[in-house]
């Protein structure tokens, strides 16, 4: 656990791949709804790396305040991300970010170029200019139906395998998802991200993506899904490189993750 400073005593829960006495090369942000122990697989392959991985505020096991009401963009994530890289030692850091993770890591880049030396993002959120701060209400919707109690772990599992969003994920991946996406409870387990903290993050689509790319100082390369993409920037510009990735949906990151690893590998070279 990490304290970012945060007034509510509240802290980041982290995880470290790679070799402790290496300095830190990167920091991965996950996608809304998601935590940091999902994307093991994808990182642990890179074993002379060393990562940082966290969970944002409302997700996994991290314990900063989570309030719904009155939410209106992504700061609060954003200011997450930034208090961490400020209480970071060593050189700019790599930011690897997928969805809402990779617009977080693009605003704080923006916001702190110093920190940042490059960006890898991951079908991040950024929509097209004429519909910015359009919120996704039709996903909202579904974060406040979806189903947040299960008897076990195993249940949940038992559950998602082979369904829904999850049906293209590798059996690893939804197994380290479940594993850290829930807490225990006197009946079972409940989901660590809830649907109200979810589907606000749906819908408080007030942040800038477009202006932090006009401010962005450093290089940057997007991997586009092919299907259902949420990354309205399909050709690169400036030293922003973007390709679209086939065969891949929004989940991306578990489906294509050999060509995630080269852009990070690229990213670090």
């Amino acid at each position: 656990m990490i304290d970012i400073g945060d007034a509510s005593g509240g802290r980041l829960a982290v995880l470290e791949f790679g070799p402790a006495e290496r300095p830190l090369d990167a920091v991965l942000l996950h996608a809304n709804g998601f935590n940091a122990r999902t994307y093991r697989s994808l990182i642990e392959p890179l074993a002379d790396l060393r990562v940082l991985a966290y969970d944002h505020r409302g997700h996994g096991r991290s314990t900063l305040p989570a309030e719904p009401a009155g939410r209106t963009d992504w700061q609060d994530v954003t200011n997450d991300l930034i208090a961490l890289l400020d209480r970071l030692e060593g050189g700019p850091l790599v930011l690897i970010g997928h969805s809402m993770g990779g617009t977080a890591s693009l605003l704080a880049a923006a916001e702190r170029p110093e920190r940042v030396r490059r960006l890898v993002l991951l079908d991040p959120v950024i929509q097209p200019p004429e519909r910015r701060g359009e919120g996704h209400a039709g996903l909202a919707e579904g974060a406040l139906k979806r189903r947040s109690d299960f008897p076990s772990r195993a249940a949940a599992l038992a559950a998602y395998t082979g369904r829904g969003a999850f049906r293209t994920w590798p059996a690893p991946t939804l197994a380290d998802y479940v594993a850290d996406g829930f807490h225990d409870t006197p009946g079972g387990v409940t989901l660590a991200c809830s649907g109200a903290w979810e589907a606000s993050s749906y819908l408080a689509q007030g942040h800038d993506p477009w202006g932090a790319l006009a401010r962005l100082s450093c290089p940057a390369e997007i991997l586009r899904a092919e299907t259902g993409s949420t990354c309205a920037l399909a050709e690169g510009r400036g030293a922003v490189e973007v390709e679209t990735v086939p065969g891949t949906t929004h989940f991306l990151p578990f489906e294509a993750p050999e060509r995630v690893r080269a852009a990070i590998r690229r990213a670090l070279a």
